[in-house]
């Protein structure tokens, strides 16, 4: 039987957060919703107008290209491409070809197999700069333009063809996606396509002895508006150029969009070669001296912790499981909150080892689902919280210590969220303090048990539901003050006498 190995390269387009277009002094400002704003002479190419590139935007692209390992050009420049569409009123893109500001890089996208990290280096060939073009808009027979978008600052970053499954070029978008965040040059916000994918892929036939492949015919996937369209669209087309190769028929090269309604690749057109784009050197833009132009220490220096160094260092500092930190790895604002109260939470109490773990898995869960679940309730930034790290610091010592129960510290939690109080004010006015006396313990129990029959004959078959459910009983009438772990022993020492 043929066996065939995809191979996959991705194009990648990221719009820069500045405050200025690319070549002009127009408002960058991707929310703006009213038409034709935030235009002029020079996005709507009016003859004779003079292009100036737009050093902040040149400044985020070299800084990308730092974060993924690209060598950066010692002279780049701008180049023309040429070609005609409704969304480009010059008649060419002020781009770049042959000399790109990042060339020769890699990202190291991570899966995790048995609780470790797993790397895959993908080599990035280029990340260039250019201008994005209109916006246009379809309503029923009529289309229109909208220029706010012209102009607008656009990296291009483009892979080498090393990628072999859905699944690594989903993991690559979202790697990438996820540094974009992390050094704030760009929002990425695909369901607005200020980040936009598309997808090369190939076919080749594996080759007997491990002789080399010869890759196949490529086809172009456009429309790509979220990281599960990427993987869908890229599993289809595997599926459709390998049933074709199997029925003796050629893959044509082309352009193909993806039908999201559909969950299918559709003919768009005959692929362009880079010769049909007529490329040129910009006659109005002098090439750039980028070393003379930028200081690029600085430009390294202001590079943060990037994910996958974030990654092993909580793996090595805190304890956390892989799945863990990826939960705090893939929401920095969360990540930096966590750090803050682990910081407090050691300042409260001098421990290491395993100790010092339990405690910062106790926080971890408590931030994870308790704190995640007010912030989404809320449609709060972790940002613009009341609680100060210290304060959540200090009821994760009081639920380690015991001095409150689980169930009061969920209720100490969702009151801070609300007053930005500490903990301890909280505790004292509510009376949470958990209780360990087992007199008053057991008059609460008592009552429970005989307002529950059914559910006390049902232990007494021997029924292990029925005892959680008496236990969070008492736990209710004590308004989560008694320690869940007395309460059911003092259940057992009744009912079992």
């Amino acid at each position: 039987m043929i066996k065939y190995t995809p191979t996959i390269g991705l194009e990648i387009h990221i719009e820069l957060k500045t405050k200025q277009k690319m070549f002009c002094d127009c408002l960058n400002d991707p929310e703006e919703k009213r038409p034709n704003l935030n235009i002029c002479p020079i996005c709507l190419a009016h003859p004779g107008v003079l292009p100036k590139p737009n050093k902040e935007a040149m400044e985020k692209v070299l800084q990308l290209g730092l974060a993924l390992n690209c060598h950066l050009a010692k002279i780049a420049k701008f180049d023309r491409k040429n070609y005609f569409y409704p969304d480009l009123p010059k008649g060419y893109q002020i781009s770049q070809y042959d000399k790109p500001f990042c060339q020769n890089g890699y990202l190291e996208i991570s899966d995790i197999e048995e609780e470790l990290y797993r790397f895959k280096k993908i080599s990035i060939r280029r990340i260039h700069l250019e201008e994005d073009t209109a916006r246009l808009i379809h309503e029923g027979s009529s289309s229109f333009v909208d220029f706010n978008r012209a102009g607008i600052p656009l990296a291009e970053l483009v892979t080498e063809p090393e990628i072999h499954s859905a699944k690594e070029a989903r993991g690559f978008c979202e790697e990438l996606h996820l540094i974009i965040k992390y050094l704030d040059i760009g929002d990425a916000d695909m369901e607005k396509g200020e980040m936009r994918c598309e997808v090369n892929i190939s076919i080749a036939v594996d080759e007997p002895n491990g002789a080399s492949k010869v890759l196949g015919t490529k086809v172009e996937v456009k429309n790509l508006n979220s990281f599960r369209a990427v993987e869908e669209a890229i599993e289809y087309e595997i599926k459709r150029q390998t049933e074709l190769l199997e029925k003796g028929e050629k893959i044509i090269q082309e352009t193909r969009g993806w039908n999201e309604k559909e969950k299918k690749t559709i003919s768009q057109r005959i692929k362009e070669e880079a010769q049909d784009y007529r490329y040129f050197p910009e006659p109005d833009l002098k090439p750039i001296k980028t070393a003379e132009a930028f200081d690029l220490d600085e430009l390294q220096r202001a590079i943060p912790e990037l994910p996958n160094d974030k990654r092993l260092r909580f793996l090595k500092e805190y304890g956390l499981k892989a799945k863990e930190v990826e939960e705090l790895i893939y929401n920095p604002p969360i990540a930096d909150y966590f750090e803050k109260v682990i910081m407090e939470l050691d300042g409260l109490k001098k421990i290491e080892g395993r100790e010092r773990e339990e405690r910062i898995k106790l926080a971890y869960n408590y931030l994870n689902t308790d704190l995640k679940s007010l912030l989404l309730q809320n449609n709060v930034a972790v940002e613009e919280i009341k609680i100060s790290p210290h304060h959540f610091a200090l009821l994760i010592d009081f639920l380690d210590k015991k001095v409150i129960s689980s169930a009061a510290g969920k209720a100490v939690l969702a009151e801070i969220f609300e007053s930005g109080a500490s903990p301890e004010v909280v505790i004292k006015e509510k009376n949470l303090l958990q209780v360990f006396d087992t007199k008053e313990i057991d008059e609460i129990v008592k009552k429970v048990v005989a307002e529950n029959p059914q559910a006390v004959a049902d232990f007494q078959k021997g029924k292990a539901n029925a005892l959680q459910f008496l236990v969070g009983q008492v736990m209710k009438e004590s308004k989560g003050r008694f320690n869940p772990q007395l309460v059911q022993e003092r259940i057992n020492a009744l009912l079992t006498k």
